[in-house]
């Protein structure tokens, strides 16, 4: 098995007969979506600052099965909340929030009242984008949509994967061809403009440039960026990397949806305003205030400066740098032992620095570290719901996924409860980008 084993024939064909039951047609002219979830490995919380970042997909994500329609109708149904949603492509969408609002919307994981209401914001945010730069679209879609069981509220970019997956059903019904580079820009259309999310592009950058088995490198400041490929040769020897290993996902059963939480959006001000005082002290407050924007060297200088609260952001961005740099050559070397130290020590300043933990998903992050073969572990998303993810040695990930759920239980018996017992810990592994099949 191999990160292109998912979907599984299984899955398309049902999806299939469902998309044929919904519009009426045959089964054969269904259309694949296939939109893989993505960690970071290294490179957390910075991404928004202009910083560094690492990523790569998984073989687990979002499968929107559609056909295009006679007409602009757009009829969606979900695998994962109840209801329909339906609009026509021609409708004008305007932003549900202005940026710096406070109000929130319910996203992929919102109470079930919520969602039935709301779960098609990402298809509509979608064609928001593709409007914005001057897409003209004439078809709609008849699609439906389900992402990898036990992975809702996951922290592994679900909300990106899906509204990739739009993007290019309704790109792809209409003929227009779009490049990876600016559904990237169409996906931060819809996270930052029309849903009102203050995040950066790595989810979207790794869901659409990602390769299998390879290390995503990407400067959110200058969007430059580049695969890492894992070494065919160490010491001499042919080796394969890629079964070597295996990714743990190891669910927290917090379900909260990041932009109901205010602490996300307090974090990336507090950075800019860091930034703002690092600038100010150098003489270069003409400049935008991004933690990119001030040099290692200022941030020494000036860091003194810097209320205890900013102190620790500014750190948490500059050490998360480094350890980005030094990852990437232990990827490209084969080590994934150094790898995951450094995955461990991201863990760590995400915790001490950023402060974006909570309690159930550091005690889940110490286990994990405590768990036999693991090379590395930290939590995946924002740190305020979600799960923590790690890199175990192939050998021992079925050991180390039992030990895991087990130590789990007795720390958080209640979260535990939630969490179907045979996903509460999912053994995946790398996946390869978003692509139409």
């Amino acid at each position: 098995m191999d990160g292109m084993s998912w979907p599984s024939q299984s899955e398309l064909d049902g999806m299939r007969e469902k998309v044929a039951q919904m519009s009426g047609r045959d089964a054969k002219e269904v259309i694949f979506v296939v939109s893989p979830y993505r960690i970071c490995p290294l490179g957390a919380h910075i991404d928004h600052q202009g910083g560094t970042v690492s990523a790569m997909t998984i073989n687990k994500g979002i499968l929107l099965g559609f056909v295009p329609s006679d007409d602009s109708q757009v009829v969606l149904s979900s695998g994962q909340f109840q209801g329909e949603v339906k609009f026509r492509i021609d409708e004008i969408q305007l932003p549900k929030f202005n940026n710096g609002s406070n109000n929130t919307i319910p996203v992929m994981n919102s109470s079930k009242s919520e969602e039935e209401c709301n779960w098609g914001s990402y298809a509509r945010g979608a064609l928001y984008a593709l409007q914005k730069r001057g897409n003209f679209l004439r078809k709609g879609i008849i699609g439906f949509i389900c992402g990898s069981d036990g992975l809702d509220s996951s922290g592994l970019s679900s909300s990106a994967a899906v509204g990739i997956a739009y993007l290019m059903a309704f790109e792809n019904a209409n003929n227009l061809v779009i490049s990876p580079t600016e559904n990237i820009e169409y996906d931060r259309l819809i996270e930052n403009e029309y849903l009102g999310l203050r995040n950066g592009i790595l989810d979207q950058s790794a869901i659409l440039l990602s390769s299998y088995g390879c290390l995503t490198c990407m400067n959110c400041k200058t969007k430059e960026y580049q695969l890492i490929h894992p070494p065919n040769l160490l010491n001499g020897q042919k080796i394969s990397m890629k079964s070597s290993y295996k990714i743990l996902l190891a669910p927290s059963g917090l379900k909260q949806a990041l932009t109901t939480n205010p602490g996300y959006n307090r974090r990336v001000t507090e950075c800019q305003e860091a930034a703002r005082i690092l600038l100010q002290a150098s003489g270069k407050e003409g400049l935008e205030p991004l933690l990119s924007n001030v040099q290692p060297e200022i941030y020494e200088a000036y860091k003194s400066k810097l209320e205890p609260s900013l102190a620790r952001r500014a750190e948490h961005y500059f050490s998360e740098n480094k350890r980005v740099i030094k990852g990437v050559e232990a990827w490209a070397s084969g080590s994934l032992k150094d790898f995951g130290k450094l995955i461990s020590e991201s863990g760590l300043s995400s915790i001490k620095n950023y402060e974006s933990g909570c309690e159930p998903l550091i005690q889940l992050y110490e286990i994990l570290l405590r768990a036999p073969g693991v090379f590395g572990a930290r939590f995946s998303g924002a740190g305020f719901r979600g799960c923590c993810i790690a890199f175990v040695d192939a050998d021992c990930a079925l050991d180390a996924a039992s030990f895991v759920k087990n130590e789990y239980r007795k720390v958080q018996p209640k979260l535990a409860s939630q969490i179907d017992q045979e996903r509460a810990v999912i053994i995946c592994e790398a996946g390869d980008c978003a692509r139409v099949i």
